[in-house]
């Protein structure tokens, strides 16, 4: 069992948090907005009042907030509180370039630094079900995939730092194709007068199935726009999608289709909505 801090307890590291503090880690927590720590507080975690404070209980220091700059923000505000040897893994989705830096910075430091971006959904976060990528040096993502055992269900080292980051945009960019197949298909059947949850059973009992087509597809069924993963978070993994894709001189056309359509639902002010959403954009098309 490991002394662990987590930074960022939103639909997904709230649940990730609670998975390590039920598989008998010493779980140590801090999130901007001190209220969503309540629960794990009542189940038995420490809240500290800052990241300094978080810093210095912890061996290992997991984050999960938003941009790549968010990232940098609290891995370097804790990095001079912490013990020689910490590890700070970051489950963030950033760019790949930003992992390297940090992981540079704290190796001089006597510090470690995994990229371990995430997938899965909430639903995986609240199963303990994740995939994970680990991008770093070997020892050091092999100690951090024992640690993180009680939320997923796979992780594994992908490449050295930044590698993580890398695979999940590979990820990402297949999972806009699922999204925008899903969403194109189930308004196709909408227009079309079809039975929809007929359609829905149909088609993804065959060929055309897939954890998308699933689960987002239970999502247009009951109009729940839930996060799940928001409209808001999509877009921002695929800027660096296409920013990633450019250094490569790499052509993205699907996802660049998949973010212009998932545009019109973050300037209609439903940023926060779920991706599944996008069905409603066909609906109006």
């Amino acid at each position: 069992m490991a002394k662990v801090g987590f930074v960022g307890l939103g639909v997904m590291g709230g649940p990730m948090a609670g998975h390590l503090l039920a598989g008998g880690h010493e779980v140590s927590v801090w999130n901007r907005t001190p209220s969503k720590a309540d629960a794990l507080r009542d189940a038995g975690a420490t809240v500290c009042a800052s990241l300094s404070e978080l810093a210095a209980r912890c061996d290992f220091i997991f984050t999960c907030v938003g941009r790549s700059e968010d990232v940098a923000e609290v891995v370097r505000a804790m990095a001079p509180h912490a013990k020689p040897g910490t590890v700070f893994v970051d489950h963030s989705t950033v760019e790949p370039s930003m992992a390297k830096t940090l992981h540079a910075e704290l190796h001089a430091q006597d510090l470690n630094f995994v990229d371990a971006p995430i997938t899965g959904g909430s639903m995986g976060a609240k199963n303990g079900t994740l995939t994970i990528f680990c991008g770093g040096d070997p020892d050091v993502v092999e100690r951090v995939i024992e640690v993180m055992t009680p939320y997923t269900k796979r992780a594994e080292r992908v490449g050295g730092p930044g590698q993580g980051q890398v695979m999940k945009l590979a990820n990402q960019i297949a999972v806009g194709g699922a999204l925008v197949g899903l969403c194109e298909s189930i308004a196709f059947a909408t227009k079309a007068g079809l039975d929809v949850p007929q359609a829905h059973s149909m088609i993804g009992g065959g060929a055309g199935g897939s954890w998308a087509f699933e689960n987002y597809g239970r999502m247009i069924l009951n109009r729940d726009w839930t996060p799940g993963f928001s409209v808001k978070n999509q877009r921002k993994d695929f800027g660096y999608c296409e920013a990633a894709a450019a250094e490569m001189d790499f052509d993205l056309p699907m996802t660049h289709l998949v973010n212009e359509l998932l545009k019109k639902l973050q300037e209609a002010g439903r940023e926060e909505d779920t991706t599944a959403a996008l069905y409603e954009v066909y609906l109006d098309s």
